[in-house]
């Protein structure tokens, strides 16, 4: 393996490890892509650059529809909901990790299947979120600084 997957794998190891730790954690309230950028950034320590929201963040990338993501991949969902006051589509992102499971800050943080995601459902007038597709590591992580 070269020392750029071996680079890109160590990052996608960490992030899920940091982002399993936050399991149950109510840190996330409104915030999946501060959650997920965290779990990338933090477990790595270094600084990545996407859009202002999930949804954002999902054209921005651009995202595959087929097969099963990778692991660590970033997986949207349309969504919309008020924040702050503001009613739009934000979108929704959690973070691959394996076995059809997405780990994502919805209320809290929580392991949810990648179909599952699509029945969820909020008090605080956010619609059902309705998935869009991946975006793998390489994609998102490509112009990362290390800090």
């Amino acid at each position: 393996m070269d020392k750029e997957k071996q680079t890109m794998q160590k990052f996608v190891d960490h992030a899920i490890q940091w982002a399993k730790e936050q399991t149950g954690s109510e840190a996330y309230p409104l915030r999946c892509l501060a959650f997920v950028e965290d779990a990338y950034e933090i477990s790595n320590q270094i600084e990545m650059f996407g859009g202002a929201s999930a949804k954002e963040s999902a054209e921005l990338y651009g995202t595959a529809h087929e097969g099963e993501p990778p692991l660590g991949a970033f997986v949207f969902y349309d969504t919309s909901g008020p924040v702050n006051g503001e009613m739009m589509d934000w979108g929704h992102v959690g973070l691959y990790i394996g076995d059809g499971k997405v780990i994502h800050a919805w209320g809290t943080v929580r392991v949810d299947r990648i179909e599952e995601i699509e029945q969820l459902r909020s008090e605080n007038g956010w619609k059902t979120p309705q998935y869009i597709g991946w975006t793998a590591p390489e994609v998102f992580l490509k112009d990362y600084r290390a800090h």
